[in-house]
């Protein structure tokens, strides 16, 4: 009797939004800027080599904080390296810190949130004083005081920290997600055939929960790049001779009243990157809710 029970899928109402998001401008345009700068972060050589000077080390004192010239059309920087070029570079560290910290937070987040929302009882009391604990503390104020107890700042160390103080907020959502689902018609039908948790979670849960939490992870790897230049300028994130924006960022404002444009370029390329991150996350959130895009 059980085996002749259909299985009810989910509504399919995403696609249909999210065709209507791939129609906006909006969408196109934060997509292009932001392949630009990770085509930028994935090959900055090319891109670095662009206006003839391609090496972020070449350096000469006798230029330091020098105007455009030709060559080296945006200037150098305060060490007398060339401003384009560093730029360039320093998308590298800046962006990998933001994907790979977000990527570390929805990871615990989805392992966290998903056990929350499906065993609920005692595991989801321990899970949300858990959160609630994380949440009490600012987050930048956690990553200082633990990047100052750390001996060497690289990407990767800077990024584990981000991440591991970054997932509270997503492992919220995934669980209010999980819990909406798990109840579902779909999922009930699931069980009444057999299928183990294993499956039922893979097949049904986890597909239909992760929208949401995907879109705000978005939004998160923004934040996450203008907190790794915030820690940067504050002395406590990437040292050198690690090359990023907030590096670079925290050099130029020493000298800005007298070299306003070695702050420029820099500041220019995370305000782009972040500001396409929150208008493509924001794209994305309303293809998942077809009343935003009336």
């Amino acid at each position: 009797m059980a085996d002749t029970l259909p299985i009810v899928t989910p509504a399919r109402h995403q696609p249909r939004g999210l065709r209507a998001v791939l129609r906006r401008p909006m969408f196109w345009l934060p997509a292009a800027v932001l392949m630009l700068f990770i085509a930028m972060a994935l090959l900055p050589a090319p891109f670095a080599g662009i206006f003839g000077n391609g090496d972020p080390r070449a350096c000469n004192l006798a230029d330091s904080a020098a105007g455009p010239r030709p060559g080296h059309p945006f200037g150098f920087d305060l060490q007398g390296c060339d401003l384009w070029a560093n730029a360039v570079y320093g998308a590298q560290a800046s962006i990998t810190v933001g994907v790979v910290a977000t990527l570390i937070a929805l990871g615990i987040a989805i392992v966290l949130g998903t056990l929350a929302g499906l065993r609920g009882g005692v595991v989801d009391w321990l899970i949300s004083r858990a959160t609630e604990v994380f949440l009490g503390f600012p987050f930048l104020l956690a990553a200082i005081v633990v990047l100052n107890s750390v001996g060497e700042r690289t990407v990767w160390t800077v990024s584990l920290v981000l991440g591991v103080f970054g997932w509270p907020t997503m492992a919220r959502l995934m669980r209010a997600s999980v819990r909406s689902i798990r109840s579902s018609e779909y999922v009930l039908a699931a069980r009444t055939m057999g299928l183990g948790p294993a499956r039922i979670i893979s097949r049904y849960v986890l597909p239909n929960s992760l929208s949401p939490v995907f879109i705000l992870a978005t939004i998160a790897i923004g934040a996450v790049i203008v907190a790794e230049s915030s820690l940067t300028y504050l002395g406590i994130g990437l040292q050198p001779p690690a090359i990023s924006w907030g590096l670079q960022i925290a050099a130029g404002s020493r000298i800005f009243q007298s070299a306003p444009h070695v702050l420029l370029l820099p500041s220019g390329f995370l305000a782009a990157t972040v500001l396409s991150v929150i208008v493509l996350g924001d794209a994305l959130r309303a293809g998942s809710d077809p009343r935003r895009l009336q």
